[in-house]
């Protein structure tokens, strides 16, 4: 076998790849190569926010503006009103649940008219038509159970019309008249005419139930601070009718107020309760200590005596107010007490009635009526067996323990504190020994009068502060001015959904440009290439975009000589008359990594061309196993280069065949052998390339893929040229390496790359473009691209009128 004729001397940059830098106007190019894909997918975000728009309801927003400060009665100076909570912002979170409690919600729909709903029948969906009536829906039985269910209302013009509704699944029609009684499941309700429709327009209407509404409101109502530490906070309901949100409001703020007063009157009528028991008792001893005093001074028959004026009397006295405070306290605590026994965990705890408590009672207090908030809260939500009021009902009772062990507590203290207060006035009487008997005993009696008569007129004096209270109580909290109905709504907002869309849709038409790109393991220019190796690309051949007949027409160079593809495969030859110079007739092999990457087409055209030009060109079909070079030129395949090799055929000028174009011979592959690769091997084979060489300018070897068959390698290593073919869309990136490994593997440096059926797509394109500066010393060569249009192809595009009347201009000025 004949040693490679190392024809092609080593680059200057033979060991680096050439320099590559980032190029955006490639980017930019490659978005606006698919910038159908882009608008397809703005179209469909915008087409997907205007059905969401269509077909979601609108939510409205109605508020109402509540100030919190405490209502003074004509009446401040004497009492004080009882208060049942802290104000400000703290008072503000725990009246949100105030108002979003049941009883509120409940007592509030009482104020509104909620028994019927009714809808007009849009295209898409129904909009209810609160306040108006199309008509009115009276009930005749109002205890029966009411139908859930909707019923279908169509005028049929005077007094007529008819209902639809589900029964049994199946939906029953019938026609009815104004006043006319209507019996449904033992249900009686009438229709009263309040005005005309028309008679095209449907509408529907259904029986409320009062849980509906609730959780209507209470799903919309919040109850929020206006700013950081005001004390006026916003009240507000969101729906989908704004009218309807409207009398929500006013109709919850009015009953939360009057909640309030009632909550605050239950705290006075609580503690009148306990003064008039408290007054009960203390009246019988106030009479027996009167009359134990009226019967002594008639057993010893004297008159009033008169009052110490001693230090001693002084001193008895500031202990006996001693004793009073510490009773008054007392008094306080088993309050509180009986509050606690008689809490059945829905009613928050009076803090101070008669004075002050300890500070952790207080403490503990406060964070037991904030949990009886959150319980009312609750309560809306669950049952009372349920996991959730369980666990605040277990918080509730421990709180409870813990107050009631702490008053106990207090309690104990004062009783001893009394005791020893007692203790200290026997001991001030017992130095009174030397009074006379009847001063003395006189002055016990006045004593225990006297303090008796003073607690009995304290808690006079408290029932009717409580009395005037209850009398003068006003609410803590005070409606600004009526909430009005917005029709404005805040839900969804329009502008922010097709701003999101034409941002979303921009973005994903623009990620599946980029998505496409990451996916795609194929080359589709001469920069991918030139990223892979440092093998030079001695030309582009461009894509032949007209219709041909692969079979028949490969050769088409012949058929547009002045077309783009014609030009590129010339400039392919230029460059190939350059390699291997010292060589008066050149071996050329064109192979590629896999069929279908043109290795036949690109030889068929470039041997047409070198034809062209006067060289005597002979084409090899060296694919050994499907060559389809005879159905090109027409020629039975029965007798050929197998049949040389094989010695099948001992004549070489039997094989060869003329062509019609003058200066191309061919030599068919002949039939299939069982050994290609063997024959390829063979002495024969290079003895025939020997002969050959003496007769033409360019022997041009076409062979069979090197990527899946070894048939290639003998007749690359013996070649003067060995030319790879890459075909753009086809070819892998791996395709790519494969030249310098075969060069790096057989010590090779013959090696050069075609880039075929080049097309114009930027979608695929680098991102970076190939400095051709410095040392670079590769092939020049043009892949046409942006060069239509000047009149040198005759496959010039279709000028557009804008750039024919600016070519028409630039010819006038020229």
């Amino acid at each position: 076998m004949a040693q490679p004729f190392l024809s092609r001397k080593p680059l200057p940059n033979e060991g680096k790849l050439p320099e590559q830098e980032l190029d955006y106007t490639k980017i930019i190019k490659i978005i606006g190569s698919r910038w159908y894909w882009i608008a397809g997918t703005l179209i469909i975000a915008l087409t997907t926010s205007f059905l969401y728009l269509w077909y979601t309801p609108e939510i409205y927003s109605t508020s109402t503006n509540i100030k919190y400060d405490e209502k003074k009665s004509e009446f401040t100076d004497m009492v004080t009103i009882i208060s049942s909570g802290d104000r400000g912002a703290a008072k503000i979170q725990n009246e949100s649940y105030v108002v979003r409690s049941r009883e509120v919600i409940i007592e509030a729909l009482k104020k509104m008219d909620w028994q019927v709903s009714y809808y007009f029948k849009g295209k898409v969906r129904n909009t209810e038509t609160y306040p108006n009536k199309p008509f009115l829906v009276n009930v005749l039985n109002k205890d029966a159970y009411r139908p859930s269910n909707l019923f279908i209302f169509k005028y049929l013009g005077g007094n007529d019309f008819t209902l639809a509704y589900p029964k049994e699944g199946i939906i029953i029609i019938k026609k009815y008249q104004y006043n006319e009684p209507i019996i449904i499941q033992n249900f009686k309700f009438s229709l009263d005419k309040t005005s005309s429709p028309n008679e095209d327009s449907e509408y529907s209407f259904k029986f409320n139930t009062e849980e509906e509404l609730f959780q209507r409101i209470r799903n919309g109502v919040s109850l929020n601070e206006t700013s950081k530490f005001s004390n006026i906070a916003s009240l507000s309901i969101t729906d989908t009718n704004p009218y309807f949100a409207k009398d929500a409001v006013n109709a919850v703020a009015e009953t939360y107020l009057n909640y309030d007063i009632l909550q605050k009157a239950k705290s006075s009528d609580q503690i009148i309760t306990f003064i008039n028991n408290q007054l009960s008792r203390l009246g019988k001893e106030v009479n027996l200590s009167a009359t134990e005093i009226e019967q002594y001074q008639k057993e010893l028959k004297i008159g009033d005596i008169d009052k110490y004026t001693s230090n001693k009397q002084l001193f008895i006295e500031r202990t006996e107010t001693e004793v009073y405070d510490s009773r008054v306290q007392l008094l306080n605590y088993q309050q509180l007490k009986e509050q606690i026994s008689n809490s059945d965990n829905s009613k928050n705890l009076n803090l101070d009635i008669f004075g002050s408590v300890d500070p952790m009672i207080g403490s503990l207090i406060s964070q037991y009526n904030l949990l009886v908030f959150k319980r009312l809260d609750a309560l809306s939500i669950y049952n009372e067996n349920s996991p959730p009021l369980k666990e605040i009902n277990n918080q509730l009772t421990i709180l409870k323990n813990t107050i009631y062990k702490n008053i106990n507590s207090q309690i104990e203290r004062l009783n001893t504190q009394i005791k020893s207060l007692n203790t200290r006035i026997n001991v001030f009487y017992a130095e009174l020994n030397k009074l006379p008997t009847a001063s003395k005993n006189m002055e016990v009696l006045d004593r225990d009068f006297n303090i008796n008569q003073k607690i009995y007129s304290y808690l006079s004096e408290k029932r009717l502060e409580a009395q005037i209270t209850k009398a003068s109580i006003l609410s803590s909290a005070s409606i600004i001015e009526p909430a009005v109905a917005k029709t404005t709504p805040i839900s969804p907002d329009r502008v922010k959904i097709y701003r999101s869309a034409w941002i979303l849709g921009i973005l994903v038409g623009i990620g599946l440009i980029f998505l496409n790109r990451s996916v795609n393991p194929y080359i589709y220019d001469k920069e991918t290439v030139e990223s892979i190796t440092n093998v030079p690309i001695i030309g582009v051949i461009r894509k032949y975009t007209d219709s041909n007949d692969k079979e028949t027409k490969e050769i088409l160079t012949l058929l547009k000589p002045k077309s783009i593809f014609a030009e590129s495969v010339r400039s392919v030859r230029t460059n190939l008359s350059f390699l291997a110079t010292e060589k008066g007739s050149k071996v050329v092999c064109i192979t590629s990594e896999i069929s279908g990457e043109g290795k036949s087409f690109v030889t068929l055209n470039l041997a047409s061309t070198l034809a062209m030009i006067d060289k005597k060109v002979i084409l090899i079909a060296g694919d050994l196993r499907r060559s389809k070079l005879f159905k090109v030129f027409n020629v039975k395949n029965d007798n050929g280069l197998s049949s040389y090799l094989s010695r099948q055929e001992n004549e070489l000028s039997r094989i060869i065949h003329s062509s019609s174009q003058k200066n191309l011979d061919f030599i068919l592959s002949g039939p299939v052998p069982p050994n290609p690769s063997e024959l390829l091997y063979s002495e024969r084979f290079t003895e025939m390339i020997e002969k050959l060489k003496l007769s033409y300018d360019y022997v041009m070897i076409d062979t069979a893929p090197v990527g899946l068959v070894s048939d290639a390698i003998p007749i690359i290593r013996q070649s003067d040229i060995n030319l790879f073919i890459i075909r753009a869309g086809v070819s892998k990136y791996n395709a790519a390496t494969i030249p310098q490994r075969i060069e790096q593997e057989y010590g090779l440096n013959n090696t050069v790359i075609v880039l075929n059926a080049f097309i114009e797509d930027a979608l695929h394109s680098r991102y970076y473009s190939t400095k051709y500066t410095g040392h670079y010393n590769g092939y020049y060569y043009s892949d046409y691209s942006g060069y239509s249009g000047y009149g040198y192809y005759s496959d010039d595009d279709k000028k557009s009128w804008w750039k024919f009347w600016k070519r028409s201009k630039n010819n006038d000025q020229a």
